[in-house]
């Protein structure tokens, strides 16, 4: 009998990437009340749009808003397997975030990754800055939150994988 073989799940090295493609994270995330209440206490948003019904129903909604940066958050967590998984060195910064729709409760966030930008590290051998933007929609196909993310990544040559 042959032996069973072994396989870690990571994400992709700067070298396994390219520029212009488009990465489909699934599934996607249901947003929950509770989530919503849970994230908002914990970042310490007491935001009267996040955390009472009662006052969101009489706002230009018509009802709580999911927070924005748990969606911001999500989004980002949805590509960790597909792409930073273990081949991340440090999350370098995040811009042009912008959320041009409401996500509530109940909406299904789905999140894309494209790849916009590769390049060297100058100053950290066998690492790569990785450009991403992160484009979220919900389960209608609307656009509820867009980022870009940039990223210190490891080439898979340069990379030793700790054992556990």
């Amino acid at each position: 009998m042959r032996g069973v073989s072994e396989i870690v799940q990571r994400g992709l090295y700067v070298d396994e990437l390219e520029v212009g493609a488009r990465y489909l994270h699934r599934p996607g995330r249901t947003a929950t009340e509770a989530d919503n209440v849970l994230f908002s206490s914990i970042t310490m948003n007491t935001q009267a749009l996040h955390l009472d019904a009662a006052y969101s129903a009489d706002q230009p909604f018509g009802q709580r808003l999911m927070n924005s940066m748990w969606t911001l958050a999500t989004m980002v967590g949805a590509s960790v397997s597909q792409i930073t998984q273990g081949t991340l060195v440090a999350q370098l910064g995040l811009t042009d975030i912008a959320f041009p729709a409401p996500v509530f409760h109940g909406d299904t966030l789905y999140t894309e990754t494209e790849i916009l930008e590769l390049r060297p590290s100058a100053s950290r051998p066998g690492q790569g800055i990785v450009t991403m933007r992160h484009t979220g929609r919900n389960q209608d196909g609307t656009v509820v939150a867009v980022a870009t993310r940039t990223a210190l990544m490891w080439y898979r040559d340069h990379h030793r994988e700790e054992t556990p």
